[in-house]
């Protein structure tokens, strides 16, 4: 007997509609692929387009314009690397970077897909400065696989915050990156874990203040720069919630201590952070000289981490929020 295929019309986006028995799914799949090539030849001939990382001729349309190779050079992060921030390890003897056995962060741990390097920098860029939004959703991806890092030992239920702007830099962008990471990973994670309960609290925390760009300042100048930078809106919807702070780049970790503690402060449980990329160390053994307000605020010990940390860390020409 014949298969029957019948079509259906509808006046939502979905207008078209293909009711297949499941043993006719391959056939059809199949069918549009063979339908499907020709087309993004003949599309791609007309209207010609480049990768916008690489500068490479794409194959087929795409409204995110990056090759699949340039997807497959997004560097991962090193490992081993330190349970709490999640910065790389020099030495495996330890569980945590000496930077977090000296001075804790107020989060519970820091979690990134990969490295601010090469292929993600580029990404980043082109999300934010050339305003490639169509990205955000494969970006989005790959933050919703590193907050999935922390569901082993992450709370059931999070408040699930990004990292503001200010309201002067929103203006002129028009938006803000982390929340707009935020909402694509949490798609994914609906679907991966149904049972983790994740809420969008994107006017919680507020940036009470316009900070200078983070980039090129040392590892002391980031933590003044954000100093009472934050503060939340409405205390009561963080009283005795965990909250997972999101942004795009997480560098030395001054913006995710100066906000996790707006967030405690708050009354918040706890702290947990995600971020898509993380920077690393160029050069853990790089030393200079502190100031002497430097040393009246570290001990020694302090001062020899905060020296490897000092200029160690990769910056942009961009204003990138340095988290």
């Amino acid at each position: 007997m014949p298969c029957r295929v019948r079509c259906v019309f509808r006046l939502d986006s979905g207008s078209l509609t293909l009711e297949v028995p499941p043993s006719e799914v391959s056939r059809w799949r199949a069918v549009a692929r063979v339908l499907r090539s020709p087309l993004d030849a003949l599309s791609c001939a007309l209207l010609p387009d480049i990768c916008a990382l690489c500068g490479s001729p794409l194959p087929q349309l795409s409204s995110a314009p990056i090759c699949q190779i340039c997807w497959t050079e997004f560097p991962l992060l090193p490992i081993p690397s330190c349970a709490r921030c999640g910065d790389a390890l020099i030495s495996p003897a330890s569980a945590l970077c000496r930077t977090c056995r000296l001075a804790p962060p107020p989060f519970v741990r820091a979690v990134a897909y990969g490295l601010y390097e090469v292929r993600m920098r580029a990404a980043l860029h082109a999300l934010k400065y050339d305003e490639l939004h169509p990205i955000a959703r494969p970006l989005g991806n790959m933050l919703a696989q590193a907050i999935a890092k922390l569901a082993p030992e992450a709370p059931a239920e999070l408040l699930v915050v990004p990292v503001p702007l200010h309201r002067s830099r929103l203006a002129k962008r028009g938006f803000n990156q982390a929340r707009m990471l935020s909402l694509h990973a949490l798609k994914f994670l609906r679907n991966s874990h149904p049972a983790w309960k994740l809420t969008l609290a994107s006017t919680t925390l507020m940036r009470l203040r316009e900070t200078v760009s983070q980039a090129g300042l040392t590892p002391r100048q980031r933590r003044i720069n954000v100093r009472g930078a934050f503060f939340v809106s409405a205390p009561a919807t963080v009283t005795g919630k965990h909250v997972l702070l999101v942004d795009d780049i997480l560098t030395t970790g001054a913006t995710a201590r100066a906000a996790s503690q707006a967030l405690l402060q708050a009354g918040a449980a706890s702290v947990w952070v995600a971020t898509l990329a993380r920077a690393r160390r160029s050069n853990p053994f790089a030393h200079e000289s502190l100031s002497d307000d430097e040393r009246d605020d570290f001990g020694p010990e302090m001062i020899r981490a905060s020296t490897t940390l000092q200029g160690s860390y990769g910056t942009s020409s961009h204003d990138q929020p340095s988290f």
